[in-house]
Formats: C-alpha cells, structure tokens, sequence
C-alpha cells in the first residue's frame, strides 16, 4: 500500500502542479514546453498524478495542473477554454441520462474503472443484490437488518448530481432506479475522497465509490454475489464499471496529446495504472 499512500486526496478539489513533456522517445524529450490543465473526475485523479510523476521525470518543460471537482465539470472547463483536458467517467461526447452530449470534444479513452458498494467497517453485510441496493438508495429499506444485518438505521452517503461515479452507479448497480434525498439518514458529498471520509466515519453508513480508494475504515461488499475486484470485471462477472475519458476540444495537439499518449502507452496501462486498481483498456474485450 506504500504506492497508494503516497496520493494525497482532497475533499473537492486537489491542485497538483508538475512538470511535464513526452516520453515518446531521446529525440522528442525536452522539446515541449507549456502548461496542460486537467479538470474533472475524483474517481481518475490518482491516476492522473501518478501519470504526471512519471511524465515529468523526462519532460522538464510541461507543467501539469490536475484538479477533482466531479465528472461534469471536466467536459464544462473544456468548454469554456479553462482547461486542456476534461477527465470523465462516461464519454461526454454523447448523451447520458442527464447529461447532454458537448459537442466538438473528443473522448480519449484512457482507463477502465471499476466501482465499488462500500459501508463502514462496522456493518455486518457482507453482499447486496440489485433490489436490495435500489430498495436502500430509494429509501424503502431504511434498516439493516431488512438485508440481513444488525438493527440500526442506514445512513445513505452519496454523491452529488454531476458525479461520474453516481452516474454510473446508479445505471449499474441501481439499474437505472433513483437515489431519493432523505430528511435524516443522507448525505451528498463533493468527491471520492469526501466520501471514504464520510462512510468510514459513519457507522452503520453505506455508499459508492471507485475500487483504488477503498481501504482504511471502510469496506467493499459483494454486489449479487461476487467481489469487487479487478479480475472479476475483466472475467465479466462483476458489472459496476466504466471507461474513463479524456475529453479534448477537438483532437488533440503538442504537448497535450503527449501526455494522453503516455497515459494509454503499455508502460502506463500495465504498469502503474494497475497498481492504482484501475484495469488497462486492452483488458476488456
């Protein structure tokens, strides 16, 4: 786990700036120069900072500033000109339940992340179906021991409307059913980190998050029966996944499209990216 603690996460935004240029071989090192600005996703921000370390240590004249505010507000920064690339947990260049397409961004494909159903180490649960999760999101189960577990409230921790992660969750795990706010009992947070924070300080809480922060004080539980892991995803037995984007305005150019061609290179994809629990986009067929 020494690899994992050396990421720091932040409750909504984490600001890393590093310096950067491409790998791509002894006559390209050195020649780029510039500043690329990454916004987004909570659930790909370790990896991008890992993927930033690494660049940096051949490319001295790119500096990288990557940032985790949710999903939807990569795609916006890229719109509005604030940001280089757009890292996203669905592809925004098409339309998704709530979200409609950004037209002109291009959608780089550079992970598979997998999800997770999480609860505070306190819970007895160990599995949840397909019903019994929609039931606890909707706010029909309300108690544990309706699924088998001790008599306390559920406390519901889930993230806000934008999340990649909810996005996802929700069509996958949830089915497509609804997460209903609760007057007691629920909580909305702004990032990944918010929420291992907020169910690993919950007891009796139960929440989603993506496979690379799940440790400490909170646990994954089985969804219908089998564990989230990375080779249950890639054999096609565990279905709360998804691709993770980056997004760009357009193709991308220079320095920008060195670091994404760095981040799906094989070095990257079988070397760190899966260290950090994320599974190489060659994996799945």
């Amino acid at each position: 786990m020494k690899f994992f603690k050396k990421i720091t996460f932040t409750a909504l935004a984490a600001v890393f700036a590093v310096s950067a240029s491409f790998a791509g071989g002894a006559s390209a090192a050195g020649k780029l120069s510039g500043k690329i600005t990454v916004n987004g996703s909570t659930a790909l921000l370790p990896l991008t900072l890992q993927a930033a370390k690494e660049f940096q240590r051949t490319n001295p004249k790119v500096r990288i500033a990557a940032s985790g505010k949710g999903s939807v507000t990569g795609p916006q920064a890229v719109k509005k000109g604030i940001a280089d690339i757009g890292a996203c947990d669905w592809d925004a260049s098409t339309d998704v339940p709530g979200f409609k397409a950004f037209s002109g961004q291009v959608a780089n494909k550079v992970a598979v992340i997998p999800f997770a159903t999480i609860v505070n180490k306190n819970v007895g649960v160990d599995n949840l179906t397909t019903d019994q999760l929609k039931g606890i999101f909707s706010g029909k189960i309300t108690n544990w021991k309706q699924v088998g577990g001790a008599d306390a409230d559920i406390v519901v921790i889930t993230r806000a409307f934008g999340s990649g992660t909810r996005v996802n969750y929700q069509a996958k795990a949830l089915a497509g059913g609804d997460i209903v706010k609760k007057e007691k009992n629920y909580k909305e947070v702004g990032s990944s980190g918010d929420m291992k924070t907020a169910v690993g300080t919950t007891p009796n809480a139960i929440g989603y998050i993506d496979l690379v922060y799940v440790s400490g004080d909170v646990k994954a539980v089985k969804f219908n029966g089998v564990a989230a892991t990375t080779d249950n995803v890639i054999n096609g037995s565990y279905k709360i996944w998804a691709y993770g984007y980056y997004m760009t305005k357009g193709q991308p150019t220079g320095a920008v499209k060195a670091f994404i061609d760095y981040v799906q290179s094989k070095k990257f994809q079988q070397g760190s990216l899966k260290k950090l629990k994320f599974i190489p986009i060659s994996a799945m067929k």
